[in-house]
């Protein structure tokens, strides 16, 4: 459990196209096998220390003839950023994926002392 020994508590949300393959012919629409994205996102502030991030699919375009296999996540989270990582695999095609994300950590006060 991340314990937040303050009142400021910041929480930020986005959304953000992830890829859209199937225009352009990338490889999460025309690959097989292990494919990943990833994506880096930066906060509008900084937290004090890294934010909880949770990571969601808000829209999913993929092809109805093959499996479907989805993975999403938040990785490599920081106080200033964290990545967006999509990751599929065997015969799943993709067309588009977009993903949502909500991060809730703890800020700073407009009067903290920088020594």
């Amino acid at each position: 459990m991340n314990r937040l020994a303050t009142n400021a508590i910041g929480i930020e949300q986005g959304e953000t196209l992830l890829f859209s393959d199937y225009q352009s012919g990338g490889k999460m629409w025309t690959g097989s096998g292990e494919r990943e994205i990833r994506k880096r996102v930066q906060f509008s502030e900084q937290y004090r220390s890294a934010p909880s991030v949770m990571a969601h699919l808000t829209m999913w375009d993929l092809d109805n003839e093959a499996n479907l296999r989805a993975d999403v996540k938040a990785e490599s989270v920081d106080r200033e950023a964290f990545d967006i990582v999509f990751r599929t695999w065997g015969d799943t095609k993709i067309a588009r994926i977009r993903v949502g994300w909500m991060a809730i950590g703890e800020t700073g006060f407009d009067d903290d002392w920088a020594v």
